[in-house]
């Protein structure tokens, strides 16, 4: 408890921008998130004014961090899971607790329990030798997707196998490289969609609005609240699956449930057990963005209101540009905001370089299509400092 504001002390272990924008949610609470960072130059740490340097992986920086915290989150999943139930053996409250957590850290270990959940999952399969996947590939048709069980995200760690020839080269280099493998069978999509809840340790659970995720080289461009066509029996399914999988793994705080839509129905894809790049949208789009409603969650507070604020709710990611812009961003935020004075920018004070997330921006409004089109372009002038459309600078 911090003796100045009477306040519990929320400890996040990483430093990135899921902390940074969940120190800014802990604020109105009162509070001012503890966070373990790697470096001072994480994007946590350029904000938030209790700080300890450490790695993730160091047990006695774990310790060390978790005193004097009431409760221990996360802005990752890569703490390894020993650690953790080191720190709950040391008397740390740690939320998501290691055994939910381990099912966002594996893959496999995930397909698993889903499967014995009866959830949709993809048929699949570990890959101990080039045979499994060969095998694998033979009985589910190629091509197969191919994941490294821990690690990957964005796209990385993961590989589309078209053939036999194919997966005998890559497969085999993966191995000699001792990653944990699994393969999948290939699903026909039509669309992405995104499940975010929340759940409390008393077991109060809460659900937002099911999303569209819109995918581009492997990377979410664009989140669309609420997801457009969706029936109410989709809408109904995707949110019972994500409650289930909380209540089922007992997972405490913001779960996001990454869903395959195809012509048979929902498939799960993925799992995170904290903030998620599809719940962005909910800073200004909901009436408790994901990163107040995890605070709330993980320190057993009753959960807040998850209604929309607006008709519609686009977040467009924002990624570095493939060449270093000539303007510099503070120009650029300048004429973004002359243009579209509605755009809400979040900058997770990253150096810019070709791809990487550097922010997010929220539009609201009546129109989802303009909305669309007006976050597409604002991200690409913010990226560039360049219009799509030919819109003169005066």
């Amino acid at each position: 408890m911090d003796e100045r504001t009477g306040t519990p002390v929320v400890g996040m272990i990483g430093g990135g921008q899921l902390a940074r924008m969940t120190h800014q949610a802990a604020i109105p609470l009162g509070q001012s998130l503890k966070v373990l960072a790697t470096s001072e130059d994480d994007s946590a740490a350029l904000v938030a004014p209790n700080v300890e340097i450490g790695h993730h992986t160091d047990l006695e920086a774990l310790k060390s961090f978790a005193e004097g915290c009431d409760v221990v989150t996360f802005d990752h999943e890569h703490v390894p899971g020993d650690h953790l139930r080191a720190l709950e053996a040391a008397g740390a409250s740690v939320q998501p607790r290691p055994d939910a957590l381990l099912h966002a850290q594996d893959k496999l270990v995930m397909r698993r329990r889903l499967a014995e959940l009866d959830l949709p999952v993809p048929a699949f399969a570990e890959v101990a030798e080039v045979g499994d996947v060969l095998k694998f590939g033979a009985e589910h048709v190629w091509p197969c997707v191919l994941k490294t069980a821990r690690g990957g995200y964005d796209g990385r760690g993961v590989w589309m196998l078209d053939d036999a020839a194919q997966a005998e080269e890559v497969v085999a280099e993966l191995l000699a490289g001792g990653a944990p493998l699994l393969v999948e069978q290939a699903v026909p999509l039509r669309r992405e969609l995104a499940a975010l809840v929340a759940r409390s340790p008393f077991g109060q659970g809460a659900v937002w609005p099911l999303v569209e995720t819109v995918q581009q080289d492997g990377i979410c461009v664009q989140v669309l609240a609420p997801a457009p066509e969706a029936s109410a029996e989709l809408i109904e399914r995707a949110q019972d699956i994500a409650l289930t999988v909380a209540e089922q793994l007992g997972v405490t705080g913001v779960l996001a449930v990454e869903l395959f839509e195809t012509d048979e129905g929902l498939v799960v894809n993925e799992l995170a057990m904290r903030p998620h790049n599809s719940g962005h949208w909910t800073i200004e789009g909901s009436r408790t963005s994901q990163f107040e409603q995890h605070v709330r969650a993980v320190l057993d507070y009753p959960l807040g209101s998850t209604e929309l604020a607006a008709p519609a709710v686009v977040m467009t990611n924002l990624l570095g540009a493939p060449a270093q812009p000539q303007m510099r961003v503070d120009e650029r935020l300048h004429h973004l905001f002359a243009r579209y004075p509605h755009a809400k920018v979040h900058l997770y004070g990253k150096s810019e370089r070709p791809g990487r997330k550097l922010g997010h921006i929220n539009m609201l409004g009546e129109d989802a299509d303009e909305l669309r089109e007006q976050g597409r372009l604002a991200a690409h002038w913010l990226s560039r400092g360049e219009w799509l459309d030919g819109y003169e600078i005066h």
